[in-house]
C-alpha cells in the first residue's frame, strides 16, 4: 500500500512539473513570436541585479515581461511620450546570435533604468520612439 501511495505522490509531483514547464514554454513562444517583441534585460538604477525579459513596442508603451514568470501582464509599461534614452554603451558580450549587445540607459517620469539589447534591437527602439507622433507643446 505504501508502494501505491508513494506512486501516486511521485505522479502528482511528475504531472505538476510538467504543466509548470508546458505554460513556460507556452508563455515564451507566445511573447517571443508577438510582432515587436526582442529579447532585453533590466536592472533598476538602484544598482540591483539584471533580470532577463522580453520587451514588445505597442501603439503608445513598451511594454516588459519577466522571462521566469507566470503572471500574465507585462511587468513594466513605460509611454512613449515620456521614455527618453540616455545613453547608449556598447559592451564586450554578444547575443544567442552574435550580435554585439548594448547598455542603454533610459529614463521615464524621473525614474532611470537600464536595458540590455542587441544592437538590432536598439536600432528598432531609437526607430519606434522617433517615429511616434510628437507630443503637443514639446515641438518648437
Amino acid at each position: 500500500m505504501e508502494l501505491v501511495t508513494a506512486l501516486v505522490a511521485f505522479g502528482a509531483v511528475a504531472l505538476v512539473l510538467l504543466a509548470a514547464v508546458g505554460l513556460y514554454v507556452s508563455r515564451q513562444s507566445t511573447l517571443s513570436g508577438r510582432v515587436g517583441s526582442f529579447p532585453c534585460s533590466l536592472r533598476d538604477q538602484a544598482g540591483g541585479s539584471w533580470v532577463g525579459g522580453i520587451a514588445q513596442y505597442s501603439a503608445s508603451r513598451l511594454l516588459w515581461w519577466r522571462q521566469v514568470s507566470f503572471a500574465p501582464r507585462a511587468a513594466h509599461s513605460w509611454s512613449r511620450a515620456e521614455l527618453t534614452l540616455l545613453e547608449r554603451i556598447e559592451l564586450a558580450e554578444v547575443d544567442h546570435r552574435g550580435q554585439p549587445l548594448l547598455l542603454v540607459r533610459c529614463a521615464h517620469q524621473g525614474e532611470t533604468f537600464q536595458l540590455t539589447m542587441s544592437a538590432p534591437a536598439c536600432a528598432g527602439l531609437v526607430s519606434w520612439l522617433e517615429a511616434g507622433p510628437r507630443p503637443v507643446g514639446r515641438v518648437i
